[in-house]
């Protein structure tokens, strides 16, 4: 049976997997890495560190299944959107790459928007200028290391970094494209009118592929260490939320998927490019030929549970948090479980790495409100869960405002493995939350793109029937429903409250 490979270089590690054409998932593999803070709101990461990763998940893959090696047919890579990766003429990576949720150029978002007005930028490339996008990320460079920009040659994206490595060819996709705002969303190209304006030169990115299509093939060097075959094809693949969308079967309009991973993420096909008025939701390619996604972001999701769990942690139980059989998250989860629904009137805000969706504000910061006597670790757990569940219903709502109908919702990511935080999701959205067969998200959605690249699937839709099937539905629970549209509309009123103050502060 042909098999496939899908890559996700993430902002936490690199995990790659063995994908059957069925969709079973055959063998998988984890290297893990950090990212490094060197001042408040700064998040970088070393470029040579994700391809040493990829290299050893890769081999680690193959000899779990050296067996079937033989059989890759394909394999499609996906990674962390937005991130900025500067080579030199030599191919060299100039400085460290500045990620996804850095929030370091606020003033380059304001250079970019006083030349370009919103209402232009909407109609350009479908965004306004955000601190995570590359080009303020370039702008950054030059206005604050221009030693550094002079060198500059090549501005890749994670992932085409790697494929890079791997493969020798720049190269990238329309849907990892869409988030740089140099791509015109609407006729997925490149942007010769932003380029032009900010005095950029087309050559230093990639070439741009449909994301199904073959980008590259991978070379010997590549190929003997990981136990591959050499000129195996590697397809274009996609950004992490778009390869998400098709892991996750979202190919058609009026399905919706919710992810609660790192950040948390509202997801909606569309049939054609539709911008929300204010731009307040992102409007990108979709990983499907002829096809586009909206989509809001919530910057820290379950990395809110993780800086929880590692900042505050479960309740002590007796000399150790340590139960049998329990990680930390399980543990928190058991603890929280008896926690009333809205945690006795305690509120958590999750900006702890500033927000995208509905408020572009890096100055925004996490917030406990609420706070008595009464509430302990568990309540504060809880609050995390409500919060970001009401971060991504703000989303939602955007996504009601542009008319359109939803007609199924599936929910996956870290988060998604806590039954009582899919359960939160459920009631605050009043949504149902179907659970499909695999976990995987992006890697398995460009696992997918390769089995249609390679042509053993006619197109995504096709593939994305014969590999994914439904196995779970939480059931949003109505007696919660009234409780919680209660608690969100104080919610809804903190961050307007809190905007002036987070500036100053």
């Amino acid at each position: 049976m042909d098999c496939t490979i899908g890559i996700d270089v993430s902002t936490t590690g690199v995990k790659s997997i063995l994908v059957s054409q069925d969709g079973g998932v055959l063998a998988d593999s984890l290297v893990e890495y950090s990212f490094s803070s060197p001042k408040p709101g700064w998040a970088e990461q070393d470029p040579v560190e994700w391809y040493k990763a990829t290299l050893e998940s890769l081999k680690n893959l193959s000899q779990k299944s050296r067996s079937l090696m033989g059989n890759v047919v394909a394999i499609g890579i996906t990674g962390q959107m937005h991130g900025s990766v500067f080579l030199d003429k030599d191919n060299k990576v100039i400085r460290p790459a500045l990620l996804w949720n850095d929030q370091r150029t606020f003033k380059e978002c304001t250079e970019i928007e006083t030349k370009v007005d919103k209402s232009k930028l909407l109609e350009e490339v479908a965004n306004p200028a955000l601190t995570g996008f590359t080009l303020p990320k370039i702008l950054w460079l030059k206005n604050n290391e221009p030693n550094n920009f002079i060198r500059l040659r090549k501005v890749l994206l994670p992932k085409d970094y790697v494929r890079f490595k791997l493969t020798g060819v720049y190269a990238t996709d329309v849907a990892d494209a869409s988030g740089t705002l140099l791509f015109d969303v609407k006729n997925r190209k490149w942007s010769d009118f932003m380029l032009n304006t900010f005095d950029l030169h087309r050559e230093w990115l990639p070439e741009c592929f449909e994301s199904p299509e073959i980008a590259g093939y991978l070379m010997k060097g590549a190929a003997d260490y990981c136990g591959l075959k050499q000129d195996t094809p590697l397809i274009a693949g996609g950004g992490d939320q778009a390869a998400g969308g098709v892991g996750n079967g979202i190919v058609e309009k009026g399905l919706v998927s919710v992810t609660i991973g790192t950040s948390g993420v509202i997801f909606v096909s569309t049939e054609k490019p539709s911008v929300e008025s204010g731009g307040k939701l992102h409007t990108f390619c979709h990983a499907i030929p002829g096809m586009w996604h909206v989509m809001g972001v919530t910057l820290s999701a379950a990395g809110s549970m993780k800086w929880f769990a590692e900042k505050i942690g479960p309740e002590v139980s007796g000399n150790s948090t340590n139960e049998p059989g329990k990680n930390v998250y399980q543990q928190i989860d058991a603890q929280t479980a008896e926690v009333v629904p809205g945690c006795e009137g305690l509120i958590f805000l999750p900006y702890l790495t500033g927000e995208r969706t509905p408020y572009p504000d890096p100055s925004a910061r996490g917030v406990f409100f609420g706070l008595t006597n009464r509430h302990g670790k568990p309540h504060m757990a809880r609050a995390v869960m409500e919060g970001v569940a009401f971060s991504l219903k703000d989303c939602m709502n955007l996504v009601s405002s542009m008319n359109i109908n939803i007609k199924k919702v599936m929910v996956s990511g870290g988060g998604a493995k806590s039954s009582l935080w899919k359960q939160i999701t459920a009631d605050i959205l009043e949504k149902d939350l179907v659970t499909l067969n695999t976990t995987e998200g992006p890697a398995f959605g460009v696992a997918i793109l390769g089995f249609v690249g390679t042509k053993v699937y006619k197109d995504v839709p096709t593939a994305c029937k014969s590999m994914i099937k439904e196995v779970a539905v939480t059931k949003a629970n109505y007696d919660n429903f009234g409780i919680y549209r209660k608690l969100y509309s104080i919610y809804a009123n903190l961050y307007p409250a809190l905007s002036p103050l987070f500036k100053e502060l």
